[in-house]
């Protein structure tokens, strides 16, 4: 997210709280604090089913995973009846029932375990595959029998490295036969309706072959949980030197009833990219650090609303990617910019999340030899985002409006926006832009170039596309709003998703059909190559 270079030893106390500005959720109000504000991006540094008893889910029974040569059918799957009751209404008290899988991701078929606290003496879990269904946007897979609650014992904060622990118990085992691949959202119904919660787990494709590849930042999610009173940004003290230097997915998410970062910046997009019916594949961002052939032959690669963790594996398989013709989209701003690195927890592999940031020198793996976990750009060994997104993170916050300065461009055919179009709110909380001083490929096509002031400090938000010699294009919308306003309706004054109207909602939302559309189809930049315009966007500072 926000850089925090802006002192020698990079800690600052008073900062806006960062993640109550981006989603506008009362669910965030604990907040983040203690991180600086506008950097300066030209300097380099760095229930149909009802509640109780087992009902069965609603439609026929799924199919298994495997439907012939031609995979997993998207369309067929959202075609099925959904269930709209899938949220939490009844959150209860805090602590009333909370819970984590030991598991990130599971290929179909395999289990996971629950671990679940709970005061209550009975709950339920309920599994919901998020994505369109006719607008329900859920629909209900598996849902358990009556199960025993637990209260479980409180969580302990290691002293070296802040790193909040839980070592619950595992509470059951969930079986995951016959579950499409998708998006899931797990939710935790205490008995008597006392609480419930979300468990996010992503059920994820062996390949993604041919296939748009929706990737959950789940790194993302976890840097800014603050379960237990630390995150990556702050402690209970509320300044950045109290922060966890590495945090684990062993705890719940705090915010969003337990959902992490997915209901504000993932889903909309997930919904849209389902109801259009392309082939679709489902990953999380540690199982692409892991796996280094995941994205072989993937049509597309989607980078959401908010992923700014990445690990120097997940980055060197999305360039590979890249490089070999895939096309990438990034739908948010602020994207791979912090460098992590990821280790085991007790309950197994690529489960702690590594970030010593300004401290890098203090992290035992670097002294060991492993990359500094600082932010990309910054030294040693920087390594600027631009170098893939095209654009790079220029500054928070600001609430500016979108301003399409390209309306020839193919991504707009179909909106109806001409050259100069404002579209109050789109730009925030965090925004790119191109910046030559960095490096940046070549050509690249800016679309839209918004003017912000940033702490008192004029500059633009720039959405850009770029194509590359292997035919892979990539596009970066330069704002974190985008997948937000997907879902924006009305005139904004109700002040919903940050006053975003509708049409905010029509033009991102025809933008990103048009995007999916032709990404789905292969390598963008063979049919429609980028136009290089920054030197006259720019004028000669820009060129």
């Amino acid at each position: 997210m926000d850089q925090e270079h802006i002192s020698g030893d990079g800690e600052r106390a008073g900062r806006r709280r960062f993640l109550a500005l981006a989603t506008g959720a009362a669910a965030t109000a604990a907040g983040l604090g203690a991180l600086a504000g506008c950097a300066d991006g030209n300097t380099g540094e760095a229930d149909g089913a009802g509640r109780g008893g087992s009902p069965e889910p609603s439609g026929p029974p799924a199919k298994p995973e495997k439907e012939g040569a031609r995979g997993f059918d998207v369309k067929a799957e959202n075609a099925r009846p959904g269930n709209a009751d899938w949220q939490v209404t009844e959150a209860g008290p805090a602590r009333a029932i909370e819970g984590f899988a030991d598991r990130v991701s599971v290929l179909p078929g395999e289990s996971f375990g629950l671990h679940v606290s709970t005061t209550a003496p009975r709950f339920t879990v309920s599994a919901y595959r998020m994505g369109w269904y006719g607008g329900a946007r859920a629909r209900l897979v598996w849902r358990s029998e009556a199960l025993p609650g637990v209260r479980r014992p409180d969580h302990t904060v290691d002293s070296a490295t802040r790193t909040v622990r839980t070592r619950w118990a595992r509470s059951t085992t969930v079986e995951t036969k016959d579950w499409p691949q998708g998006c899931y959202l797990l939710r935790l119904d205490a008995q008597g309706g006392e609480g419930q919660r979300f468990v996010p787990v992503t059920v994820r494709s062996a390949a993604t072959a041919g296939r748009t590849v929706v990737v959950n930042a789940v790194a993302t999610w976890q840097a800014y949980n603050r379960w237990g009173g630390y995150g990556s940004y702050d402690g209970p003290s509320g300044g950045y030197a109290s922060r966890s230097l590495a945090v684990t997915f062993d705890r719940p998410y705090e915010y969003d009833d337990g959902a992490g970062l997915f209901l504000v910046y993932e889903a909309p997009l997930l919904a849209l990219a389902e109801r259009l019916g392309i082939p679709l594949a489902y990953t999380t961002t540690t199982d692409v650090a892991r796996e280094k052939r995941l994205l072989e032959g993937a049509s597309a690669v989607l980078s959401l609303g908010h992923d700014e963790y990445w690990s120097p594996e997940q980055r060197a398989h999305f360039t590979a990617a890249r490089d070999a013709g895939t096309n990438i989209a990034i739908l948010g701003a602020n994207c791979c910019y912090r460098r992590i690195r990821l280790e085991a927890s007790d309950l197994g592999p690529d489960r702690t999340l590594v970030c010593y940031k300004s401290s890098f020198e203090q992290d035992p793996g670097f002294k060991r030899g492993h990359p500094a976990t600082v932010d990309f750009r910054s030294p040693p060994a920087a390594d600027p985002e631009s170098t893939l997104l095209g654009v790079i993170y220029d500054g928070y916050p600001v609430d500016a409006p979108y301003v399409v300065t390209n309306p020839g461009h193919w991504l707009f055919e179909g909106t109806g926006a001409k050259a100069g179009d404002s579209f109050p709110h789109l730009v925030g909380v965090e925004y790119d832009k191109v910046n030559t001083g960095f490096t940046t490929p070549r050509p690249i096509e800016i679309l839209a170039h918004s003017p912000v002031v940033c702490e008192g400090r004029p500059s633009h938000q720039d959405t850009a596309y770029y194509t590359t010699p292997s035919g892979a294009a990539v596009f970066a919308t330069g704002t974190m709003r985008w997948v937000e306003a997907l879902d924006a309706t009305g005139d904004g004054r109700s002040r919903a998703n940050h006053g975003l109207d509708s049409r905010s909602g029509a033009l991102t939302t025809r933008v990103t059909e048009n995007l999916l559309r032709v990404f789905a189809a292969g390598p963008a930049g063979r049919t429609r190559p980028a136009q290089d315009n920054v030197k006259a966007v720019y004028g000669g500072s820009g060129a």
